[in-house]
């Protein structure tokens, strides 16, 4: 075992790679290349996190046509989109995790919507209504995986206040919601964009 780690230690050292990046600077400080990693780090996570933000805008989301000619105009019809408090709730808010770690994860899965537009998958309105109990389906699986956290961000349990809302979504939210037997999307499909055929999907009737 010795003489494996002393060979593995030989062929390291003698890496023209590993050479070259434990050698001292042959021709700029060492302060130097510090600072400069450290700039060079701060304009690479200032390029990156721009770059996060721009992607999590209502703008970037429906500049491309699926987006704008489809779900998009169907949001505008909801009170999501016009209320009396002019509170206006945008695609990330509802489709977007708002904690950074959480946000990243959602990111790397919406790359597999980037490759849909790419290859046309949903790039006509026939194409689009195809789709769309499949594509809901999974935002669905989606929001209850995390527990309509999307929807928690703006609605909690603490701030209801069950004596001003009708005594059927009262009944409704201390039975299933408080308890924990049901989350948000379970009851609330279909509350920004229009469902699609529903039959053969568990609980609805």
């Amino acid at each position: 075992m010795a003489s494996r780690i002393a060979r593995a230690w030989g062929w390291l050292r003698g890496n023209p790679w590993v050479k070259t990046a434990l050698s001292p600077p042959g021709y700029l400080s060492l302060g130097f290349l510090t600072l400069g990693g450290f700039v060079a780090g701060v304009i690479f996570w200032g390029g990156f996190n721009t770059a996060l933000e721009y992607t999590n805008t209502e703008k970037f989301c429906v500049g491309c046509h699926e987006m704008e000619a489809n779900v998009f105009e169907e949001l505008k019809g909801t009170i999501h989109f016009t209320n009396r408090s002019g509170v206006r709730a945008t695609c990330p808010d509802c489709h977007v995790p708002h904690e950074w770690t959480n946000k990243i994860a959602r990111k790397m899965q919406a790359s597999k919507e980037v490759w849909g537009h790419i290859f046309g998958s949903i790039d006509t309105r026939e194409k689009f209504l195809s789709m769309r109990k499949h594509l809901a389906e999974r935002e669905w699986t989606r929001m209850k995986a995390n527990d309509s956290l999307e929807c928690r961000n703006c609605h909690s349990d603490e701030s209801m206040d069950l004596t001003k809302q009708n005594p059927r979504a009262a009944s409704a939210h201390e039975q299933f919601l408080f308890s924990g037997q049901r989350t948000c999307i379970d009851c609330h499909k279909g509350i920004a964009h229009r469902l699609p055929d529903m039959s053969g999907v568990p609980g609805w009737q």
